[in-house]
Order: C-alpha cells, then sequence, then structure tokens
C-alpha cells in the first residue's frame, strides 16, 4: 500500500477522521508509524541545533549567576571591597570608594541592570524548550495510544479467526 494511503488509512481506522483533517502532530505520528520508524526526538537537541550565539551565551550567564558558586564568591568579593575601602586602604588615604561604597553601588545597578535581562532570556529559552518537549510528550503518548488501539484491532481479528475455526465443522 502507498505510504499516503497507509496514512489516510490509519487516519480513518485509529482517528476516526480523514487526513487532512489533522494537525501537524497527528499527521507526523501517523506517518511515523506508517513506515514503521520511531518518533521519540530529543526536545534539547532540537532547540539546541536552532540556539543562536546569544541565546547560549545567556544560558551560560544563567547558569554560573544562579550557582552557589557566584553566591559565595560575589559575597566574599563585596566583603574584601567594603573592608578594604573602608579599613585598610583608608589608613594610608587610598581608599577609591570610601564609605558610603558610591563606586560599588554604580557597579551593583550595572550588574543587576544587564544580568536581569540575560537571565530572562534564559528562562525564555527555557519555557520554549519546555513547550518542545510537551509537543513531543503528546506525539509519543498519541503514537503509545494508536499503537495499543492497532493492536486491539488486530487481536479482536485474530480472535474473530480462532472462533470462526472452532465453529467450522472438521472433516
Amino acid at each position: 500500500m502507498h505510504d499516503a494511503t497507509k496514512t489516510a488509512d490509519l487516519s480513518l481506522r485509529l482517528l476516526g477522521r480523514p487526513l487532512d483533517e489533522l494537525d501537524d502532530d497527528e499527521r507526523r505520528v501517523l506517518d511515523a508509524i506508517a513506515e514503521r520508524r520511531l518518533t521519540s526526538r530529543d526536545a534539547a537537541d532540537l532547540v539546541d541545533k536552532e540556539a543562536s550565539f546569544g541565546a547560549r551565551l545567556s544560558d551560560r550567564v544563567a547558569a554560573v549567576g544562579g550557582s552557589w558558586g557566584f553566591i559565595i564568591l560575589f559575597t566574599v568579593v563585596l566583603l574584601g571591597w567594603m573592608l578594604l575601602n573602608s579599613e585598610v586602604l583608608s589608613r594610608w588615604g587610598l581608599a577609591f570608594d570610601p564609605y558610603p561604597f558610591i563606586f560599588l553601588n554604580l557597579m551593583l545597578s550595572t550588574l543587576a541592570a544587564v544580568q536581569a535581562p540575560i537571565i530572562m532570556m534564559s528562562q525564555n529559552r527555557a519555557s520554549a524548550k519546555d513547550r518542545i518537549a510537551a509537543g513531543l510528550d503528546y506525539e509519543i503518548n498519541l503514537r503509545a495510544e494508536l499503537e495499543i488501539m492497532r493492536l486491539h484491532h488486530k487481536l479482536d481479528e485474530l480472535m474473530g479467526e480462532v472462533k470462526g475455526l472452532k465453529a467450522s465443522p472438521s472433516p
């Protein structure tokens, strides 16, 4: 049977709708069943193939900026900055950012202004990856359901044949 004809037949038999009424996911699953090929795909691989340099960079920035290592290191740097500018360097009149640490506040504000949108870009990318994963999960679930229906249909046909053999008189 031709692939398009086979897919159209599967569409009517399993979903009860003609092929032209199916959405892309349903059609892709039926094509995979008709061609006896795998349906599963990795959402991360699909998203990463199309990721731009900026998208990958935002993921790295979010991974570093959202880690305990960054928080601990940043806390040490901040405490060091304040200690250096309040006690150590002020003894010799060399404190470049004395209390109330205006330059430090400017640096923190700048970091927050740059880091926040970058992390939001990474979160948007993660949301897109989740949507793709949900779509792929739907395809797998649909495939499993349709395959189970096909197996039930084959079992029903076999049971009918067995009943027919039992009912026929033996010679």
